[in-house]
């Protein structure tokens, strides 16, 4: 096929907005939508590829798949193999083990299944993730490989005209298919390829049905439309939409008009900047992304970003001329050939380093005798928590339940900082029925939203005592200033509702209850994160005033609901710091799993201060 600059071009269009938003997403808030771009343009070639080859009676999954790994891994191999040597002298233990997995994973084209299982995209924890990035080749590998199977199976049984007409429908179905899936399960939407193929087989109709258009003006306005429609995704949507959903038609629609008014002429895709990006574009995606972390992985201060995205155009440069040229064979016919694939080498090479760093759990061997017993202790605490699935439904509230010798009960109800007790109160052996209606990252006042999922488990707080009578009600106080606006007008807004909607919770279950505890916030900060002290040689403890600092909107909040002034409230730094917080022993093991919360064995031995309720 002739060389496409416009499609060069929409390269360029594409990586600059993925830069821009990875390294601040202030700047174009939609950035993000330039992989959907690039879907585009991938399921464009790939179409082309294939029937081309089917009009010829030529084409070959195998060259074809060996045409792909050329293009692909070599280029990725490299940049892990760079972050595996990198990380050895630089990343912690628990850290070095996670970038064995992830360079594993990416390098057999199976990361996005593993980010999926992980975290969400937009989550905290991304930018902890070297190779986090490469879930959307991961995705657009998964198509190259069912895409010509699924196709030339199809060609033995019917016609190509068939074929395109089958590929439009199953296009249709594949988008209503994405809406569906994103409101319901919005992260294994975004990472995985059943809701993603609809946007390569876009770029496929684009190939299949093209647009004979002769006018060049009406060339020129097909692609300022599409121009637009890209420009309008990048600043107008953010990552507090559900995406991919029926947004995602917006820069998918835009791409596919550029696409279809085939100007090789065009100032605005084909000027030589954007030509020589677009060249690039791959090699500066696979860079850019490490550049992001390492800004936020060394706390390095603002003005790194800059010199960061000038950082990813120059090593993308040498990417594209050092390893992406170099042309490797295309054709095997032979065992000798197979054995000289070296794209296959890299996949197996870099997938067995993967495997022995997590065996090795980080190569806990390169540090000296405290810091790998740190290291290794950090390692162990991250991933403990003790908190079962629910084992009882009341209405619609899913809940914890403890039996009891008796016919008294008690609800916690709140978000994590409720979940935590639990070890604790399990243990305890209390004559009450103990029942937990908890929400990861909630609070209990209604206009509280968490962006990432439903809070109503416990903000239908009332259903529960339709069923059951509690005589008492433990709750925390901790979630309240979670999720507030960067506006301080909205947020003064926001702080007042939750104030007043907290009061009319608190009277209500003390109608229902002989008493009510609010627990507030316990020691808190990057102290006690088990991943950032290790990285940051941080100090193992924090002052009790530094405590108390952490939450002074809290105490200042608690103070104006009228409530609250005859409720039990019990402050967990009164009873776990003396004039410091500690965040581990004199073993090294550390209290909690991350900044803000304990892990079992330190719950089960100091959370004494639940005894007078539930004894």
């Amino acid at each position: 096929m002739q060389f496409r600059k416009d499609i060069n071009g929409l390269r360029a269009i594409a990586i600059i907005s993925v830069m821009l938003f990875h390294f601040n997403s202030s700047w174009m808030p939609g950035g993000f939508a330039g992989v959907d771009v690039f879907f585009v343009i991938s399921g464009f070639l790939m179409t082309g590829i294939i029937f081309r080859g089917f009009d010829k009676n030529n084409f070959s999954i195998v060259t074809f798949y060996v045409a792909r790994a050329n293009r692909i891994i070599p280029a990725l191999a490299v940049l892990c193999i760079v972050l595996l040597i990198f990380g050895w002298f630089y990343l912690t233990a628990y850290d070095y083990k996670a970038l064995g997995k992830h360079a594993a994973s990416s390098i057999t084209f199976v990361s996005n299944i593993v980010y999926w299982r992980e975290a969400g995209y937009f989550s905290a924890s991304s930018l902890e993730k070297w190779l986090l990035h490469t879930w959307s080749l991961s995705t657009e590998w998964q198509f190259y490989i069912l895409y010509p199977l699924v196709l030339v199976t199809l060609k033995k049984f019917i016609s190509v005209k068939s074929i395109k007409a089958l590929l439009v429908a199953v296009t249709l179905l594949g988008f209503l298919f994405c809406i569906l899936v994103s409101y319901q399960w919005r992260t294994p939407a975004y990472y995985l390829f059943p809701s993603r193929a609809w946007e390569m087989m876009v770029g496929g109709l684009a190939y299949l049905y093209p647009l004979n258009i002769n006018n060049n003006k009406s060339k020129k306005s097909l692609e300022l439309i599409g121009i637009a429609l890209i420009i309008v995704s990048y600043f107008l949507l953010s990552k507090q939409n559900f995406w991919p959903g029926y947004l995602a038609s917006i820069p998918v629609t835009g791409a596919f008009l550029i696409i279809q008014a085939q100007r090789n002429d065009s100032f605005i895709t084909g000027n030589i900047i954007f030509q020589y990006l677009g060249k690039w574009s791959y090699s500066i995606y696979l860079w850019h992304w490490p550049v992001v972390v390492a800004i936020h992985y060394f706390a390095l201060s603002h003005t790194f970003i800059y010199a960061g995205i000038l950082l990813s155009v120059l090593l993308g440069f040498l990417s594209y001329y050092f390893i992406e040229r170099v042309k490797l064979t295309s054709q095997l016919k032979t065992t000798k050939d197979y054995l000289r694939f070296k794209p296959g080498y890299m996949v197996f090479s870099l997938a067995i380093v993967g495997l022995v760093v997590i065996a090795n759990n980080g190569f806990l061997s390169r540090y000296s005798n405290d810091l790998r017993q740190i290291n290794q202790n950090a390692i162990t605490a991250i991933s403990d928590w003790q908190y079962p699935d629910p084992n009882l439904k009341i209405g619609d509230n899913h809940i914890r339940f403890i039996k009891g010798t008796s016919d008294k009960n008690i609800l916690f109800i709140g978000a994590s900082h409720i979940e935590q007790t639990y070890p604790y109160v399990a243990s305890f052996g209390s004559e009450y029925n103990i029942y937990y209606d908890t929400a990861e990252g909630c609070f209990v006042s209604p206009s509280f939203v968490n962006p990432k999922w439903s809070c109503l488990n416990i903000q239908n707080y009332q259903a529960l005592f339709d069923e059951v009578k509690f005589d008492k009600i433990v709750t925390s106080f901790y979630g309240f200033d979670g999720y507030l606006s960067d506006s301080e007008i909205i947020k003064n807004q926001q702080i007042q509702k939750r104030i007043s909607e907290y009061n009319t919770f608190l009277k209500f279950v003390k109608n229902k209850s002989q008493e009510v505890f609010v627990i507030l916030g316990e020691p808190k900060g990057p102290e006690f994160d088990p991943k950032m002290s290790t990285r940051r040689n941080l100090k193992r403890f924090i002052t009790k005033q530094q405590a108390k600092e952490n939450y002074t909107l809290h105490y200042t909040a608690l103070e104006q609901i009228p409530e609250a002034a005859d409720v039990v409230k019990i402050d967990p730094i009164d009873f776990l710091c003396d004039d410091v917080c500690q965040v581990m022993d004199s073993n090294f093991n550390y209290y909690y799993k991350d900044a803000n919360h304990m892990r079992p064995w330190y719950a089960k031995k100091h959370l004494s201060y639940l005894d007078p309720i539930i004894e």
